[in-house]
């Protein structure tokens, strides 16, 4: 029986400092509703800097895209042929058939026709989450793309401006 006296006067005490807690609780929400307007003014501040700071990458590498750039074209590469493939290798198959069209028609030489160092071929990620966009079955029947060459022989696949 004492036990069981204990345990309820716990539970009181227990009881009062909650009550205590809910005070002080009530007490603080006005100061909450200037602290939260103060963080989202911050965030708001934090949001402004980083799309600063990406405008300003973007620029510096269009900057440097512009010096670089040696020859740049635009291609339509036509992707049918990969629809003969079994449905499991379309995918892989559009790729290597932008990869093959790039380099014939960029004029990349390959690592066998000369002891120099072989020119590289670049595909962004852009023109691969494309193709791949509906999975390995269903690649596109057709891509736009620009091919751009730099100055070190190095070719990027980019995706036309616009798809």
């Amino acid at each position: 029986m004492e036990e069981s006296i204990e345990a309820a006067e716990e539970i009181e005490k227990e009881g009062k400092e909650a009550e205590g807690t809910e005070e002080a609780v009530e007490k603080e929400e006005v100061p909450e509703e200037e602290i939260e307007e103060a963080e989202e003014a911050a965030e708001e501040e934090e949001i402004a800097e980083i799309e600063e700071e990406r405008e300003v990458e973007k620029e510096e590498k269009k900057e440097l895209e512009e010096e670089e750039i040696v020859e740049e074209r635009f291609y339509t590469i036509p992707l049918g042929k990969a629809w003969i493939y079994p449905r499991k290798k379309r995918a892989p198959k559009a790729m290597r058939i932008v990869k093959s069209f790039v380099r014939k028609h960029m004029k990349l030489r390959t690592e066998a026709e000369g002891e120099e160092e072989a020119e590289t071929l670049v595909v962004s990620n852009e023109v691969n989450e494309k193709i791949w966009g509906r999975g390995i079955e269903k690649p596109p029947r057709k891509i736009r793309v620009r091919a751009v060459k730099d100055k070190e022989g190095v070719v990027t696949v980019l995706l036309a401006e616009g798809d």
